[in-house]
């Protein structure tokens, strides 16, 4: 019989109170052996509580951390199978590039030989061959942190936990670091666990998000359904750019829920959710899902586009946003690649529509 292999990272009603402040509110969450998994979420949401106290920084007020099937509540960071990067880069001065690297090591009693083999190895690993006679303010940001990175990853530990690791660095030299991580991750097979408030990073690196927010544990899934099938609406108003309505729901008949929108009847699948008549409900559309048409429109099917008044447009660059007022209060944002040479004028009327399936309802 062919045995499961346990999860690396199980977390159990793991809550956290500093005071009356709760940071943490019992989260259950499973990350499994090899896997990129990033918190995401706003500031003070707890990202940063959940990750440190996985590596034993925080002890939690209740619930269970397990790694390898292990329970480790009692025990310190230097003995779980974790290494940190903190978002800080916490080098050391006055010591080389390869002192600071190996300096674990030496704190962990291994010969001066050994440590030389080890840490010239993981400067390899991070493409910083032939640095390892500089000192930290030689280097740039991104050389900095990946001596960081090098530093966790010479201890063969098999969880690495990433604490906003990219937060110092330029969009630029953001970008390039995380694909850096990813592939770096790709190589070693280890577990990777990143805290981000980053979208676009977050996206880039990880096979499966968590998004939280005020200490709760909102959605989890693979990075492409949390960007374009949300199942909360806070995960539809924080991730990406969405549209988001909201109406009374006027009929449920099988999979199909009406609901008034600004006296329009819409359309929308509704994925097993518990829903009635005359119940208040959200509805999300991705922004660059949505189209506009200044006339009539084959594409623009009944219960699934929206009469509305034209606002501007916002030019990006690659892309263009035009944002269409549908009710007081109410704006719709169409972000296209391509550009219409004659904007509408301002206050003209338009309709913007979506295909059937980009519509996403949502009750909580």
């Amino acid at each position: 019989m062919t045995r499961t292999k346990p999860a690396a990272v199980e977390v159990r009603g793991l809550a956290k109170h500093y005071g009356s402040v709760v940071a943490l509110k019992d989260v259950d969450l499973t990350i499994a052996a090899g896997e990129y998994f990033v918190l995401l979420g706003p500031s003070g949401g707890g990202k940063t509580t959940l990750l440190r106290t996985i590596g034993g920084f925080h002890r939690a007020t209740h619930g269970e951390v397990l790694l390898h099937g292990r329970e480790v509540g009692h025990l310190p960071p230097d003995k779980r199978p974790t290494s940190m990067v903190f978002q800080s880069y916490a080098l050391f001065p006055h010591m080389t590039v390869m002192q600071n690297v190996g300096y674990g090591l030496k704190i962990a009693g291994l010969d001066k030989a050994s440590r030389r083999d080890k840490s010239a190895a993981a400067l390899d690993m991070v493409g910083l061959q032939g640095f390892a006679d500089r000192k930290p303010h030689e280097l740039s940001g991104g050389q900095q942190q990946r001596v960081q990175l090098a530093r966790a990853m010479v201890l063969d530990r098999d969880i690495l936990l990433l604490d906003e690791p990219l937060a110092a660095l330029d969009a630029q030299l953001r970008k390039d670091m995380c694909l850096e991580l990813k592939h770096l991750q790709e190589k070693v097979g280890i577990t990777f666990i990143h805290v981000t408030h980053n979208q676009e990073e977050a996206m880039t690196v990880a096979d499966r998000i968590a998004l939280i927010a005020d200490g709760d544990l909102i959605e989890v899934g693979p990075a492409r359904e949390v960007y374009r099938a949300p199942d909360k609406r806070f995960t539809a108003s924080f991730v990406g750019e969405n549209n988001l309505l909201t109406g009374k729901v006027t009929a449920v008949s099988g999979s199909e829920v009406t609901v008034d929108v600004a006296g329009e009847a819409i359309k929308v699948d509704r994925r097993g959710l518990d829903v009635t008549t005359g119940q208040e409900v959200s509805m999300s559309v991705r922004s660059e899902l949505v189209r506009m048409s200044l006339g009539d429109t084959d594409d623009a099917r009944p219960g699934h586009a929206l009469m509305g008044t034209y606002n501007e447009a916002v030019y990006l660059g690659l892309t263009t946003s035009h944002l269409i007022s549908v009710a007081p209060g109410c704006e719709v944002t169409s972000r296209v690649v391509d550009d219409l040479d004659d904007l509408p004028a301002h206050g003209a009327p338009v309709r913007v529509y979506w295909a059937p399936g980009d519509l996403r309802l949502h009750t909580s």
